[in-house]
């Protein structure tokens, strides 16, 4: 693997916002279409989607392969998996259901190498080129360029957004407006509750100030994706491998079916 400034850090630092796509299907070919899209990154996604095998270091080199940045989201409160993921070559991690300071100081403690972190050292992995690239160059690449990300999705988090985005080694923060909506109590998803949609104001403000960007899910639709865009934010998720599938699926046999 090539020591090669991250894109999608250059990208956002130049000023420009960032496109990108989430994949759940665990197939290459939709890493492969996302790249051939111009997409600028693809979210991985292993909390939901769950595999522990060596599928995903096939993903992550079919995002290498193409010039599109991977973006792996593990699970919360297993420090191991960040290393692995960027071991194997992830540009970037996103962990999930952040509240305090003290869980993100968490995270870039398990992924930065000491003195930023706690993060233990082999370069006998594909990020290291196996060894060919070890010593004190990709240790600092590794510290420098993948993205660290965490999701804010509760009113907890938001109560604590400030003192979390204070914590040196953030880069940017994904909205859960789902899981922000079951945490209000409103008992399903509703993104577009008034309450929801003040709290991404919020994050992207607050966010903007400490200088990090914002990630949000905001599909496929034209008129959504400019109303965020209006919002501010950085990094807009064009719905994910499955469920655009499914639309496109579901809208064709709607018009066959009505004879349209």
């Amino acid at each position: 693997m090539d020591i090669k400034p991250n894109t999608l850090r250059e990208k956002l630092a130049n000023g420009h916002r960032a496109v990108g796509t989430v994949v759940y299907s665990w197939s290459p070919y939709a890493i492969d279409v996302a790249a051939s899209a111009g997409l600028d990154y693809v979210r991985i996604d292993t909390e939901h989607a769950f595999r522990r095998d060596d599928m995903l270091e096939q993903l992550v080199r079919a995002a290498n392969m193409g010039n599109i940045v991977p973006i792996v989201r593990i699970d919360k409160g297993d420090p191991y998996l960040a290393r692995k993921v960027l071991e194997i070559g992830a540009g970037g991690i996103i962990v999930p259901d952040i509240c305090t300071p003290t869980e993100a100081q968490a995270v870039v403690q398990a992924v930065k190498f000491p003195p930023a972190g706690g993060r233990g050292y082999s370069s006998m992995c594909w990020s290291a080129d196996w060894g060919a690239k070890a010593g004190e160059e990709w240790v600092l690449w590794s510290n420098r360029e993948p993205m660290i990300g965490i999701m804010i999705e509760s009113v907890a988090a938001m109560d604590a957004l400030e003192d979390i985005l204070a914590v040196d080694g953030i880069d940017f923060l994904l909205f859960g407006p789902a899981d922000f909506s079951m945490s209000l109590g409103l008992g399903a998803p509703r993104p577009q509750d008034a309450r929801v949609l003040s709290a991404i104001k919020d994050t992207v403000r607050a966010a903007h100030k400490a200088g990090k960007y914002v990630s949000l899910g905001v599909g496929t639709n034209q008129a959504n994706i400019k109303k965020h865009l209006k919002l501010g934010i950085d990094m807009l998720e064009f719905g994910n491998d499955l469920g655009i599938i499914r639309a496109a699926w579901a809208d064709a046999k709607s018009s066959a079916e009505s004879g349209a």
